[in-house]
């Protein structure tokens, strides 16, 4: 994982020695927005933007099923870069099942895009990243504001009557588990897997079990994470969920319980699994290659492991309580 430095590549890791051997994520750079009602210079337009993912990628993963459930799929392509984030970090080499290469420009590798955007930018490259074609400009590369955009700013071109994934009566609970679910279970994860020394590793695994028996305890009472009602706080814990026992357990060292040893939490995950919009987003083979390949601090030989076999289709056992959301 490198960074673009005043639009030059370079390949380094991230710097654990400033914060005591803690991973610290960084902000992401693109914060612009499309609006339906005119009050930014990106308005909705079939076809104008461009979708930018890893399938790997849990961030990246959210917005995809949010282009599912917003059925945008017609209005805004995608391309999907190789799994294996090396010294050149995300490219578009087509040799691996599921890749497309990039369907709009040729780049070979993701940092190109952001130097077109911003040829002296620094930071990160990192995806998801929307792009206007008509601006030749990345509009937001954060996947949060990613999801409300797809989900809230669209609306015009798909006619849809899908229920918002941020309803206002809901979201001052929505905001409240996201924040503790992003700090301590989305990048708790990576917290563990990526510590570079013993009481940071501790910390997070800590913070990140205790958020998991949160959730259990929290979907034995109520189907979803804020009642009845599908929300963006389940998009957002189900990408790191589902992901749970196929990496982050062996690979991020997540090894208190594995997600299967939680019933509900399994249940829930299964549950979303199932549904049309999420299936198809869900491509374990790219998932256990990026993460077994690319981090070479923690797994030098890289090695990828042909396991665990993890039966997602068996009976969720949710049924039995209410639900207002339909599998589309």
């Amino acid at each position: 994982m490198g960074r673009l430095v005043d639009g030059t590549w370079r390949d380094n890791w991230y710097d654990t020695e400033k914060s005591d051997g803690a991973f610290v994520r960084p902000e992401t750079a693109f914060r612009d927005w499309v609006r339906e009602d005119g009050s930014t210079d990106f308005a909705p337009a079939s076809g104008r933007y461009h979708l930018y993912v890893s399938f790997a990628c849990p961030w990246a993963h959210r917005a995809l099923i949010v282009r599912n459930l917003a059925k945008l799929t017609e209005h805004i392509g995608v391309s999907v870069v190789h799994p294996d984030m090396l010294a050149e970090g995300w490219t578009f080499e087509t040799d691996f099942e599921g890749t497309t290469g990039d369907q709009l420009d040729g780049n070979t590798r993701l940092y190109q895009v952001y130097q077109r955007a911003d040829p002296k930018f620094s930071g990160r490259v990192t995806v998801p990243v929307l792009w206007d074609r008509e601006g030749q400009t990345i509009v937001n590369n954060e996947s949060a504001e990613l999801l409300r955009m797809l989900d809230t700013e669209f609306r015009s071109l798909t006619k849809s009557d899908h229920p918002t994934l941020y309803p206002r009566a809901l979201r001052e609970e929505i905001d409240a588990i996201n924040e503790r679910v992003y700090h301590t279970v989305n990048n708790g994860v990576y917290k563990c897997g990526f510590a570079t020394k013993q009481a940071a590793y501790e910390n997070a695994f800590n913070e990140l079990f205790d958020s998991l028996d949160w959730l259990e305890d929290r979907l034995g009472r109520q189907r979803y994470l804020v009642g009845s009602q599908l929300t963006e706080a389940d998009v957002r814990l189900f990408t790191t969920l589902v992901r749970f026992d196929a990496v982050y357990y062996g690979h991020f060292k997540c090894n208190r319980r594995q997600l299967r040893d939680y019933p509900h939490l399994w249940g829930y995950t299964r549950e979303l699994f199932q549904m049309e919009a999420f299936r198809p987003t869900v491509h374990f083979s790219h998932i256990r290659r990026h993460y077994h390949y690319s981090h070479t601090s923690i797994n030098p030989h890289r090695i990828v492991p042909l396991g665990p076999d993890i039966d997602f289709d068996g009976p969720h056992g949710r049924d039995h309580r209410a639900s207002s959301t339909s599998s589309g």
